[in-house]
């Protein structure tokens, strides 16, 4: 069988995360580049890894890539690539853009361009000159860098952090995807007590519940790709099938998480419960200086409120202060803090052992990972 390409993208910093996630799913022709990876796979790539990647933002079907330095070179090239092989006569398709360092800088323009092109394409496939689009949604994305076209189709839809789960959610919440690469980047297992104290609506708890149960985090949403005929209901079942058979109920997840605003708990919980997984995280109402843990070997993951977003200065610093006191002076635990104040250590009392620069939305964060002693082994 004839193999695609695909393209993972992922937020800025998380690259290593998401080729580890297409590594364990069995894919192993992959090309890191900022911002994606691209790999080669069979078209049941496209069900399974929607369904599985965490932190990808979208998987992209790559048609094709060339150099395009005037319109003529983007019309003549678009219109050569297989898109009969994918966008079906009664397909609703609309073509969006970027450009970067690129000669053809007009986006409208080359989204005018690549739109007449797939048409004349489709023409000729289908022989008819009218095109009802009322049949599965096609988003075609063309992507200039550098005088480089990358033409893709979204298989994807709405952004793979939208789990479905998250039906409220207080201000400035983390992203799905981005939680759940901070639990992958943590020494974090389904072994350990896993803290958040500041959970808001709960999103790192939550992650880190569907990661210890092994739950796909699409297994409750839909994506444009489901539609497809050249996809086809058949692959998508099986995969659906596979991931509920994969679900591990079994073992006990041990995970705290709390907040003093009591609003916010009550997100939390309601969260958790659409997400399947309240029966894995023990909520509580409680603020930092309250909050003790009586336990040994524990990793607390945690987003306190950024100064330019919501907290005040002195807020925050009792924030840092309370971290240190209550869990930094433990050193069997591991703390993971992620924070755009670039104070962090100095209030907190300590380098962290690893910084790692990620964005949050379009804003630039460190994460601060500080390692506590491993467990012994049983």
């Amino acid at each position: 069988m004839e193999k695609i390409e695909l393209i993972a993208t992922t937020t800025f910093g998380l690259e290593a995360v998401v080729k580890r996630e297409l590594f364990e799913l069995g894919y192993t022709e992959l090309e890191v580049e900022n911002g994606r990876i691209t790999f080669k796979a069979d078209v049941d790539a496209i069900p399974r890894t929607n369904l599985w990647l965490r932190s990808a933002d979208r998987v992209l079907l790559k048609v094709g890539e060339f150099n395009a330095r005037n319109f003529e070179d983007l019309f003549e090239k678009t219109k050569a690539l297989p898109w009969d092989d994918w966008i079906t006569e009664d397909g609703k398709f609309t073509v969006i853009g970027k450009s970067i360092k690129s000669k053809l800088y007009s986006v409208p323009d080359c989204q005018a361009i690549v739109k007449k092109a797939i048409v004349e394409k489709l023409k000729e496939k289908y022989q008819t000159e009218w095109f009802e689009e009322t049949g599965a949604e096609f988003t075609v994305q063309v992507s200039l860098l550098k005088d480089t076209a990358t033409l893709t189709i979204d298989t994807s839809g709405v952004g793979l952090h939208k789990r479905g789960y998250r039906k409220s959610a207080v201000e400035a919440p983390l992203k799905e995807t981005l939680a759940a690469a901070l639990v992958q980047l943590s020494f974090w297992n389904k072994e350990r007590l896993l803290l958040d104290p500041l959970c808001g609506s709960g999103t790192i708890p939550i992650e880190a519940a569907l990661i210890g149960r092994n739950i796909a985090p699409g297994l409750n949403r839909s994506f444009a790709s489901e539609q497809w005929p050249r996809v086809g209901k058949e692959l998508w079942k099986q995969a659906r099938l596979e991931a509920f058979e994969a679900v591990d109920q079994d073992n006990e997840i041990n995970i705290m998480a709390s907040d003093i605003d009591s609003k916010a708990v009550e997100l939390a919980e309601e969260n958790a419960i659409e997400a399947g997984v309240d029966d894995c995280i023990e909520f509580s109402c409680s603020g930092l200086e309250d909050l003790r843990v009586n336990k040994d070997y524990g990793v607390l993951i945690c987003n306190p409120p950024y100064g330019e977003r919501i907290g005040q200065d002195e807020e925050l610093r009792s924030i840092y202060a309370e971290l240190k006191k209550g869990f930094g002076k433990n050193k069997t635990w591991s703390v993971y803090v992620i924070t755009s104040d670039d104070r962090f250590e100095n209030i907190y009392g300590s380098i962290a052992d690893r910084k790692r620069k990620l964005y949050n939305g379009r804003i630039k964060v460190n994460y601060y990972q500080f390692f506590g002693a491993r467990p012994p082994i049983k």
